[in-house]
This record gives structure tokens, C-alpha cells and sequence, in this order.
């Protein structure tokens, strides 16, 4: 299973919960940057800007802080981390996952890291019909979509207003009004 990785956006009503893991993966160090002891981080999130604003980053699940100054690079973060100073030690951290600690982040109202919403119950929020849980989030470009693993196939739905009506993480629940057809076999 790939990990989870970033953030999503959505304009909508917001139940928000801090019982969610607090650290989780913020990209992946994919090579060395120069001779001092930079790396290239590939971002599993928005952006690496996002990246580029944190001075704490984690190494082991969020076990170990390290102290780093970062900026972005075209879709990658240039990080340098406090005590990597050769391009040989840079280079053993290849492969290495970074973590963020939710804490340092703040959420735009309506925004949502991704790893809160997977497992979400998707509900009808004019019936309470309960259609399935949402498994994965693709964006592209134009709005992100919902992948609905219903128990018998999975349903795309697109993370839009009109569509995503209320999303409670701390009950677990999103509650959608589905475009026509989509859960059934009407034309």
C-alpha cells in the first residue's frame, strides 16, 4: 500500500479532529543537492513550498526531530538538515521518509489531510443511505476525486461543494448529495 501522502483541499462545512495519528509521512529524500550536505526531498504533499515552512522535520514515525531550512525547487524541496554537512552523509539518507507533525501546520478552514478523510463512512445526506468508504484521494488539477470503495466495485465521485455536503472527521462520516447515477444504473 503506498503511503499516505499530503493534503487535499476542499471548500465545505468541517467537524475537525486532533485524535488522528499526529505525525505522518511529508515526502520521501530522493538525492543530494550541491556539496554541503543538501538533499532533494520529493513531497507527498501539496506542494514543496509546504514543505519549505516547516524548520522541524522527523526522521522514524515522528520519533526523532530534526532542525532543517528548506526551500522549494520546481516540485521538489531543497532541505538542508542541521549536522548533514558532506555530500557523502546527504547521500546515506537516500530513501529516507520525513514526517511533520500536524501541530505545525495550520489548515486553511475546509482543508483536510488526507489520511484524516481515508476511512471515512460516505452517507447520503438526504436519504442516510450509507454508501461505502472512501479509500483514496487522486487530484486533477481541476478538483480532487473520491475513490468509493462501495463492497461491490469502486465509484469516483468528484470533491466538489455541490456534491460534498459535510465532512465529520470526528464521527467519521461524510455525508454527499451523489450526481445522478452514480450509485445506481439509472441513465
Amino acid at each position: 500500500m503506498e503511503p499516505d501522502k499530503g493534503f487535499v483541499r476542499y471548500i465545505g462545512k468541517a467537524g475537525f479532529a486532533m485524535r488522528k495519528r499526529k505525525f505522518f509521512e511529508a515526502g520521501q529524500v530522493v538525492g543530494t543537492h550541491g556539496i554541503k550536505g543538501e538533499v532533494r526531498v520529493q513531497p507527498w504533499c501539496d506542494s514543496a513550498e509546504v514543505l519549505a515552512s516547516l524548520t522541524t522535520l522527523y526522521y522514524d514515525n515522528g520519533s526523532t526531530p530534526i532542525k532543517v531550512k528548506s526551500r522549494p525547487h520546481k516540485n521538489i524541496a531543497l532541505i538542508k538538515i542541521e549536522g548533514v554537512d558532506t555530500v557523502q552523509d546527504a547521500a546515506a539518507l537516500r530513501g529516507r521518509i520525513l514526517y511533520l507533525d500536524r501541530d505545525d501546520l495550520s489548515l486553511d478552514e475546509g482543508a483536510y489531510f488526507i489520511q484524516d478523510l481515508i476511512g471515512l463512512h460516505i452517507i447520503d445526506a438526504d436519504t442516510g443511505k450509507e454508501y461505502g468508504t472512501l479509500t483514496e484521494v487522486s487530484p486533477t488539477g481541476a478538483n480532487d476525486v473520491y475513490h468509493i470503495d462501495t463492497g461491490r466495485g469502486e465509484v469516483l465521485i468528484p470533491a466538489v461543494p455541490s456534491v460534498i455536503i459535510e465532512t465529520d472527521i470526528d464521527s467519521g462520516v461524510m455525508k454527499i448529495r451523489p450526481i445522478k447515477g452514480l450509485f445506481d444504473d439509472e441513465n
